[in-house]
């Protein structure tokens, strides 16, 4: 494909307005729109755009700013629901981790044992992956940083041996991405197993699925669009769920849909008693003109979304 020259000059907020009205976006308060676009931007509204234009740059007959911005307001408020599940999942899968290691191993410092982690390799793009020697360098870096974690300066001012904190101190330094790779790097399957059997799955979906959660919680962390996305990371399917899950028509694992229901089947192991469901519920109900279908709920063939309410993982 032949390039060109990028030739767009910078607009106005009132050009701005502009262009959109002769795009027929109807706009019915100027002074709005233009507090609306200082404030979000015209490139990151920009993103909603495409499902209410049939045609390139020209908006649907009826289409209305305020609808745009109430996609837009919708879809802040999914990323703050996704990002608060993802949160409370992470902290259930860390001290499953720390637990079945440190139980099965008798060992509170079961992460400084290097057998209990793969053999170092290259992978197919010719990076290094070690898990175990990146570990021990987040953990060396926590010890020396100039203002460490209250909970590593205690162990160091208190204990000379081990010379590294206890499991359950060192995994509180990992983020979502890190423990992924952490869990990844488990030379016996059978670790793998017994951390992966706690939320009912199998270790090789559980490696899938951690990935994932790791996509799309740099996904909400950099306020970006959750809303009528693809995944470039999908989350395996889950072929033998254990208890509730989704039908076939929900299974389309490309979608943000399925990694909420993915959210679900997690959170439901770690707690019982999660709202989750009651937080989608209002939410939709909330903004009723944002059309759900984008976010991966398939529709019945005449424009209406199927009841996900009473799908069994929902029930």
């Amino acid at each position: 494909m032949s390039k060109k020259n990028y030739d767009k000059t910078p607009l106005s907020f009132q050009d701005q307005v502009s262009l959109l009205k002769q795009r027929d976006l109807v706009v019915d308060s100027e002074p709005k729109a233009i507090d609306y676009l200082q404030e979000i931007s015209y490139y990151r509204l920009s993103a909603y755009f495409l499902p209410y234009q049939k045609t390139k740059d020209k908006f649907n007959p009826n289409t209305n700013f305020k609808q745009i911005i109430e996609t837009y307001s919708f879809d802040r408020e999914l990323r703050l629901l996704v990002f608060d599940c993802i949160e409370r999942i992470e902290v259930a899968i860390r001290t499953q981790m720390v637990y079945g290691m440190a139980m099965h191993y008798n060992d509170s410092h079961w992460q400084d044992n290097q057998n209990l982690f793969i053999t170092p390799y290259y992978n197919k793009i010719g990076n290094l992956v070690d898990p175990y020697s990146d570990f021990q360098s987040i953990i060396s870096k926590a010890k020396t940083a100039r203002t460490p974690e209250v909970f590593i300066k205690h162990y160091m001012d208190h204990y000379n041996k081990p010379s590294n904190p206890p499991s359950w101190m060192c995994l509180e330094l990992l983020t979502m991405g890190e423990l992924s790779h952490l869990y990844r790097g488990l030379k016996n399957n059978s670790d793998k197993k017994r951390i992966a059997n706690f939320f009912d799955v199998h270790p090789t979906v559980f490696v899938s699925w951690l990935h994932t959660l790791t996509y799309v919680r740099n996904i909400c962390a950099h306020h970006s669009r959750l809303w009528n996305r693809d995944l470039a990371i999908e989350p395996e399917k889950l072929l033998k769920p254990v208890g509730n899950w989704v039908s076939k028509p929900f299974e389309n694992n490309k979608r943000m849909f399925y990694f909420i229901c993915v959210l679900k089947y997690l959170i439901t192991r770690a707690n019982p008693g999660n709202s989750l469901k009651d937080k989608l519920q209002n939410l939709f109900k909330k903004y009723p003109t944002v059309p759900i279908q984008y976010i991966g709920i398939p529709s019945d063939g005449k424009g209406s979304a199927l009841d996900w309410e009473n799908e069994p993982i929902w029930k």
